[in-house]
């Protein structure tokens, strides 16, 4: 057996492991930044949309227009796509935390205005990415307000919304202090199982960035969720 025909079967060999070795790479850097772009909002977005709602709403444009810009290069088409999601998740954020953040019930809604946005972009084939980041965040969204309406805590973030920054801590007290119960407790171990679920079942049956973008998505949703509880009992 010649040496070259030796290192083309080996090449044969090795390529696919390179192959799955690159994609595996690529798959958690479109998790993290899926997880990155969650968590932003929180400590960017919050205080700069409580004080300056139509700057957070002026800001949309500049991120649909990054995604779009950074979709026609081939090299930055995964990041576009991402970004693009992300422009829609910061629309919504920027509408409700904006205006309405007084208001829990309407939350779910307006935080799903881009939902038909994604799913014609899916029945379109296009943006595949970024729909489903969108989704996955969307999720993690309704778990978080289904666990605050299960636990009669709307009047409280009702009342959070409308205090003084001097009052907030008292507020939060009071409502860490209802969640120390045993029904609190297993109904959040519910929930919190479902999003691990949801997140492994994304991460292990496909190798599709979309689904790693809709996981990262999905996950970051306890991260959000652990530091504001961890804040209330904080405070």
């Amino acid at each position: 057996m010649s040496l070259s025909y030796s290192k083309k079967v080996s090449a044969l060999w090795l390529a696919p492991v390179l192959d799955w070795a690159t994609a595996s790479r690529l798959q958690l850097q479109v998790f993290a930044a899926s997880l990155a772009l969650v968590i932003l909002p929180v400590f960017v977005q919050a205080p700069l949309v409580r004080y300056f709602p139509w700057v957070s709403l002026a800001i949309t444009p500049l991120w649909l227009w990054l995604g779009a810009w950074m979709m026609k290069r081939p090299r930055l088409h995964l990041w576009g796509d991402l970004a693009m999601g992300f422009g829609w998740i910061w629309l919504t954020g920027s509408l409700y935390w904006g205006w309405f953040r007084w208001d829990p019930v309407v939350h779910l809604p307006i935080e799903a205005l881009g939902l038909p946005i994604a799913l014609v972009c899916l029945m379109q084939g296009w943006g595949r990415v970024g729909s489903y980041f969108f989704l996955g965040s969307l999720l993690g969204t309704a778990i978080t307000d289904l666990y605050i309406n299960w636990m009669h805590l709307f009047p409280t973030w009702r009342q959070l919304m409308l205090s003084s920054p001097d009052v907030a801590p008292l507020v939060l007290r009071e409502a860490s202090s209802s969640l120390e119960s045993d029904v609190a407790a297993c109904r959040a171990l519910v929930l919190v199982i479902f999003l691990l679920v949801a997140t492994a079942i994304a991460l292990t049956t496909s190798r599709q960035l979309a689904w790693w973008a809709f996981g990262g998505a999905v996950f970051s949703t306890l991260i959000v969720d652990g530091l504001f509880f961890l804040t209330a009992s904080l405070a």
